[in-house]
C-alpha cells in the first residue's frame, strides 16, 4: 500500500515535494519523486513496503526509459502474470515485484492490462512514446484517486490533502457535494468536496493527452447481476462447495506477503470465514487475529471474536477500550480525514488498526460479504416495505409517521425505534429512494431546510437512481444488491477503511472482492442471498462445517460507538458552521436542541456537521 501523486503542467519539484509529503502516513518506508521540468511532468510516490523490498522501489521505469509507473496496491496474481510475460519474451530486473508486472504488462497488453489483473490498485503509467498517462482504478474502488483538470494543469493524487498541497490549487467547496454528503452520509464518485476535483469511479481509467491535453475517462468493468439461468438440483450443495473452494483461494492469494500479516476477527461471519481459510493455510497457531472491545454491552463483540479464535486455535490479540477514552480521539482522527464521511464506525476501524499495525504490516478483513450477499438489516424490511408501498394510502402513512416518531428515543445499537423510524422516513418516497434514504443523515424535506432551499431529489439521488435503473432484474433484492455495492461499498465501507488503515500505515486487503470469487456471487440468484428472512443464506450454508452454528446464526450487531449518547450529553461538541457554505444556523440549533432533550434523533445529522466541520476547520 503506497501513496501516489504527479501533474502535467504549472508547478514545480517544489510541488510535487509537498504532494508528496502531504501523504507520508501512506508510505512511511521510502518515498521518491521524477521530474521533467522541460516537458512539465512530475511524478511522486510513498511506499509501504509489502513485497519485494528491495526491488520495489518508484517511480519505476523500463530499461529504454520509455514507460515509468507510479502505483498504489497489490497484484494478487502477479506471479502468474510475470510468468505469462517472460513466456513471451519480456526480461524483469525485479525478483518479484507486482509494480514491475504491471509496467511490462502494459507494454504488451497496453490498455486492456487491466481486464487480466485480480487485486487492488491506482497507479499511473507514462507513456512517453504515445505521449499519454494511463491511469486506472480498481473494480471496486478500494485504492483512492483523485483528480483535477484546470487550464494549464492536469494533476492526481492518493489523496484530497496531497492534491491540494499543489500551490496552483486552489479548493472551494461544493455545495452539490456537500448536499450528497448529507443525503447519503458519503459523497458517491465521481464527485468530490471540492469543485473541479473529482474521483475516478471503481473500474475505470483515464487516459490523458500529453500534447492536447484531451482527458478521456472509460470504463473498463461494471457489477451487473446476471442470476444462472439453470439451478442444479442442490444448490446449497453445489454452489456451497464453489463458494469454499473460490473463498479459499482469493484468501490465499492475499496472504502473499514479505511482512508479517494476519486477520481481523470481529466474531462475525465474515471475517471469522476469513481467518478460517487463512489458519488452513499457515495451520494452527500461526495466524495471528485482531479485534477490539469495548465496556459498554450492545457495543462489543469481544466474546464472539473469542469464540472463534479458541475454535480455530489463532494467535488472538483482544485490546479493551473504554468508550470515554475512545472518544477523546475523534478530534484527531476526524481531523486526518481526507474528505468527509459520516460512518462513525470509522472510529473503531481506526482502533483496530492502529491496535494491528503494532503486530502486523497487513491484515485482510471481511469486507464486501454483506454487499454481495445482502447481509444488511434494510433487506429484511423490504418485503414489508413492498406490500406498505402497495396497500398504505400516503396520508394514512404520514398518520403512522406521526405515531411512531413519539417512541421514546435510544441510543443503544441498532435500537428498534431507530429501525422504525428510518424505515417509515424511507417508505415516504419512491422504491429507488428507499435505501439511500434510510441510511441519510435527515430526511429530503429536512436537507432543504438545512440549505435553506428547494431540494431536487432526482439531482441529489442521481447516482443510486442509475443504480436502480442499471440493475436488469426487476426483483428489489437485486436493485439493493446493486446500490449497496456499486455505491455504499465504494464510497463508504472501503473509503473508511483505506483511510482508518492509511492514517496507520497498514495495508488491508479483502478477499470476498476477489474478481473470480465475484464473478460466482453475482451470478447466484437473489433467493440465495436472503432467503425467508436469512440474510446470506447461501453463504451460511456453504460455512456449516467451517465455523460454529452459533457464531453463523447469531444476530448481526455491527462495528459502532454510541455518537447519540455522545451527542445527546453534548460531549461532542457542534461548532458554529462556516458562514460561506450558508447552512440554515436556526434549524441546527434546534436540531442539537431536539437531540439533547430527547425529542428526536438526530445522531446522524449531527454526527455528519461535527465531522464536515472538522474537516473544514484542519483545511484553513
Amino acid at each position: 500500500m503506497c501513496g501516489i501523486a504527479g501533474f502535467v503542467g504549472v508547478g514545480g519539484k517544489e510541488d510535487i515535494v509537498r504532494m508528496n509529503l502531504a501523504q507520508a502516513s501512506r508510505g512511511p518506508d521510502a518515498d521518491g519523486v521524477w521530474c521533467d521540468q522541460e516537458q512539465g511532468i512530475y511524478l511522486g510516490h510513498r511506499r509501504l513496503s509489502i513485497l519485494d523490498i528491495k526491488g520495489g522501489a518508484q517511480p519505476m521505469w523500463t530499461n529504454d526509459g520509455a514507460l515509468g509507473i507510479v502505483f498504489n496496491g497489490e497484484i494478487y496474481n502477479h506471479a502468474e502474470l510475470r510468468e505469462e510475460l517472460k513466456k513471451i519474451g519480456q526480461v524483469f530486473i525485479s525478483d518479484h515485484s507486482d509494480t514491475e508486472v504491471l509496467l511490462l504488462g502494459y507494454r504488451v497488453w497496453g490498455e486492456s492490462l487491466t481486464e487480466r489483473l485480480n487485486g487492488m490498485w491506482a497507479f499511473v503509467v507514462i507513456d512517453r512514446k504515445n505521449q499519454r498517462l494511463f491511469c486506472s482504478r480498481d473494480r471496486f474502488g478500494k485504492k483512492p484517486f483523485y483528480y483535477t483538470r484546470q487550464s494549464d494543469l492536469f494533476a492526481f493524487a492518493s489523496e484530497l490533502t496531497a492534491l491540494t498541497a499543489h500551490s496552483a490549487i486552489q479548493p472551494t467547496i461544493s455545495r452539490l457535494a456537500l448536499k450528497k454528503y448529507f443525503a447519503y452520509g458519503y459523497i458517491p464518485a465521481p464527485h468530490c468536496i471540492y469543485q473541479n476535483i473529482h474521483k475516478l469511479p471503481a473500474g475505470h481509467s483515464l487516459r490523458f493527452d500529453l500534447n492536447t491535453g484531451q482527458l478521456d475517462v472509460k470504463q473498463y468493468w461494471d457489477f451487473i447481476i446476471e442470476p444462472f439461468e439453470t439451478i442444479p438440483p442442490d444448490p446449497e450443495k453445489v454452489w456451497g462447495e464453489e463458494l469454499r473452494d473460490l473463498l479459499g483461494k482469493a484468501v490465499k492469494r492475499r496472504l502473499i506477503s514479505d511482512v508479517p500479516i494476519g486477520t481481523f476477527l470481529s466474531g462475525g461471519i465474515d471475517s471469522s470465514a476469513v481467518s478460517a481459510f487463512a489458519t488452513r493455510e499457515l495451520g494452527e497457531g500461526k495466524l495471528n487475529t485482531f479485534s477490539i472491545g469495548f465496556d459498554e454491552a450492545s457495543f462489543d463483540e469481544s466474546e464472539y471474536a473469542n469464540t472463534v479464535a479458541r475454535h480455530l486455535k489463532t494467535n488472538h490479540h483482544l485490546e479493551w477500550f473504554s468508550l470515554e477514552n475512545a472518544k477523546s480521539l475523534l478530534p484527531e482522527i476526524a481531523r486526518r480525514l481526507d474528505e468527509p464521511m459520516g460512518d462513525s464506525s470509522l472510529l473503531p476501524t481506526y482502533l483496530l488498526c492502529e491496535y494491528a499495525r503494532k503486530h502486523v504490516t497487513v491484515a485482510l478483513g471481511g469486507d464486501g460479504a454483506d454487499e454481495l450477499f445482502a447481509g444488511y438489516d434494510p433487506f429484511r424490511a423490504l418485503k414489508w416495505a413492498r406490500l406498505y408501498d402497495d396497500w398504505i394510502p400516503k396520508p394514512v402513512h404520514q398518520a403512522i409517521r406521526l405515531i411512531f416518531a413519539r417512541l421514546p428515543v435510544s441510543h443503544r445499537n441498532m435500537s428498534l425505534d431507530f429501525k422504525i423510524k428510518r424505515t417509515l422516513r424511507g417508505l415516504s418516497y419512491a422504491p429507488c429512494y428507499w435505501s439511500p434514504v434510510w441510511m441519510a443523515a435527515l430526511d429530503p424535506d429536512e436537507l432543504g431546510e438545512l440549505f435553506q432551499e428547494s431540494i431536487d431529489l432526482e439531482e441529489v439521488y442521481a447516482e443510486a437512481i442509475a443504480q436502480w435503473e442499471a440493475c436488469p432484474q426487476d426483483n428489489l433484492i437485486d436493485k439493493t444488491l446493486q446500490f449497496y455495492t456499486k455505491l455504499y461499498l465504494q464510497d463508504d465501507i472501503l473509503t473508511k477503511v483505506d483511510r482508518a488503515s492509511m492514517m496507520n500505515s497498514l495495508e488491508v486487503r479483502a478477499p470476498f472482492l476477489d474478481i473470480e470469487l465475484v464473478d460466482f456471487i453475482r451470478r447466484i440468484p437473489a433467493e440465495y442471498k436472503y432467503r425467508n428472512g436469512e440474510t446470506k443464506y447461501l453463504l451460511k450454508r456453504a460455512l456449516e462445517n467451517v465455523l460454529p452454528q452459533d457464531i453463523l446464526y447469531r444476530p448481526k450487531k455491527g462495528f459502532g460507538v454510541p455518537i447519540g449518547k455522545w451527542l445527546q450529553k453534548g460531549e461532542i461538541y457542534i461548532a458554529d458552521q462556516d458562514v460561506q457554505v450558508s447552512f440554515n444556523q436556526a434549524f441546527m440549533k434546534s436540531a442539537v436542541h431536539k437531540h439533547q432533550t430527547q425529542e428526536k434523533d438526530h445522531r446522524a445529522l449531527l454526527w455528519n456537521m461535527f465531522i464536515f466541520n472538522s474537516f473544514n476547520s484542519a483545511c484553513h
